[in-house]
């Protein structure tokens, strides 16, 4: 039976028509998609007689969003689906390829999802400073347990034994290598390295591994073909990162130093991307994601808690300003650089982690993108193509022949205004209509 019930599901035909179509580079003149099962079969062509019509007028057809940077869990990973956002990178947890057979076993309504595993850095280093010192599991997580099937909570309880089960040290060259080594055992996609000094976590002196050491991280991980995040939030350390050959920061330089537009030009010539997560950057700097919380075309979507968790913010850097950020990450773009869409948002509503939510801090980011100087159709490369390029996923991030039928239809026109993202009518998660 259940081998009749997915050949069923392969089969099935889905003609989405008169829809403005950006194909995760541009908008294109085509106005019809064909899916078959799982994939795109057509684009502009002929429509199979015996396909399902859909017929979007006055809607854009987008290709899955994706978030470039998140910490997650199953619950992140089903709020993420719901606003379109079909795939989410984790940097730092267990959703590596031995974590997704174990937790995602049978659990067909989430996003997909890939990992660094646990991220390298010097013992009591960030994010410590984040987490709780006492060894419990803390209320704010056994609250969210309550509202969770068994299977779920089983699985989540699983995930957060694991992340912060005693984690090997790494002090020295060989310890970095054995821990690159174990992560990608696990079957992690990619690899990431913390360098966080704590200046703007509200936590100044916090341990950094050496350059040495964290220089023969980068280099075990690149022997085994897996490119390297840093996560890093200010210039100098921006600049660490890329001299020791990372390929990719995973937060924008929140200073603007004199000596910024060298940082660029490193980057530039390194051929690094940046995922700007102007969101945290914004919640760094104290301000809250009210407008989003109070949106209709969210707060619908998310819990309670989550809202909450939108209307509060990080606020460790308050005399920071938004306006360097923009002016960093347009430095950036306008240089050429690769910068793609992230969020750095929490695995659950967490009270001192405010301003970002799953799913819904994509579209903010978007509009922050847009803010700062990007077109729309610049801003939406960045949640689409360029992270599907930058991180090898090469079936999606783009509405094409062959492609993997992750797609979003949303009313109106984000091409030309960014807000529209959020007007979602349909979600395609492999093919199968989500909402």
């Amino acid at each position: 039976m259940n081998h009749e019930v997915q050949s069923s599901t392969v089969e099935k035909v889905t003609a989405i028509t008169n829809a403005r179509i950006f194909d995760g580079e541009k908008v294109i003149e085509s106005r019809s998609v064909v899916l078959k099962g799982g994939t795109i079969i057509e684009v502009g062509g002929e429509i199979p007689v015996d396909a399902t019509i859909i017929d979007a007028e006055g809607a854009t057809l987008l290709p899955g969003l994706i978030d470039a940077h998140v910490h997650t869990s199953i619950g992140g990973l089903r709020d993420a689906l719901l606003f379109g956002v079909t795939t989410e990178l984790e940097m730092n947890g267990d959703f590596t390829e031995r974590g997704r057979a174990i937790q995602l076993k049978n659990i067909d309504d989430v996003a997909d999802v890939r990992s660094a595993g646990m991220a390298i850095t010097a013992p009591g280093g960030h994010p410590d400073e984040l987490l709780p010192d006492d060894g419990e599991i803390p209320e704010f997580i056994l609250k969210e347990l309550e509202k969770l099937s068994e299977e779920d909570r089983e699985a989540m309880l699983a995930a957060y034994a694991h992340d912060h089960e005693e984690v090997p040290q790494v002090t020295n060259v060989e310890e970095a290598i054995k821990h690159v080594r174990a992560q990608v055992e696990n079957g992690a996609d990619y690899i990431k390295i913390m360098i966080e000094e704590g200046t703007v976590m509200g936590a100044p002196g916090l341990p950094v591994l050496s350059d040495e050491i964290l220089k023969a991280a980068v280099d075990e991980a690149h022997k085994f073909d897996k490119i390297v995040i840093a996560h890093v939030l200010t210039a100098r350390s921006s600049q660490t990162a890329i001299d020791l050959g990372v390929d990719g920061l995973g937060h924008l330089f929140i200073d603007r130093p004199a000596y910024t537009p060298e940082v660029v030009q490193a980057i530039v010539d390194s051929g690094a991307f940046v995922t700007p997560c102007l969101v945290l950057n914004s919640s760094i700097l104290g301000n809250p994601a009210a407008e989003l919380a109070n949106d209709d075309r969210v707060h619908t979507k998310l819990s309670p808690d989550w809202i909450d968790i939108l209307n509060a913010s990080f606020n460790t850097f308050p005399q920071g300003n938004l306006e360097n950020s923009f002016k960093n990450v347009m430095d950036l773009h306008r240089a050429g650089v690769d910068i793609l869409v992230g969020t750095d948002v929490a695995p659950v509503p967490v009270p001192n982690l405010g301003g970002l939510a799953h799913g819904a801090s994509v579209h903010h980011e978007l509009q922050l993108l847009v803010q700062a100087g990007f077109t729309p159709i610049e801003a939406l490369q960045s949640a689409t193509s360029k992270p599907a390029r930058r991180f090898g996923l090469h079936d999606r991030g783009r509405i094409a022949v062959g492609a993997r039928a992750d797609l979003v239809l949303v009313d109106g026109d984000p091409t030309t205004d960014i807000s529209d993202t959020l007007s979602l009518k349909a979600v395609w998660f492999k093919g199968v209509q989500q909402r």
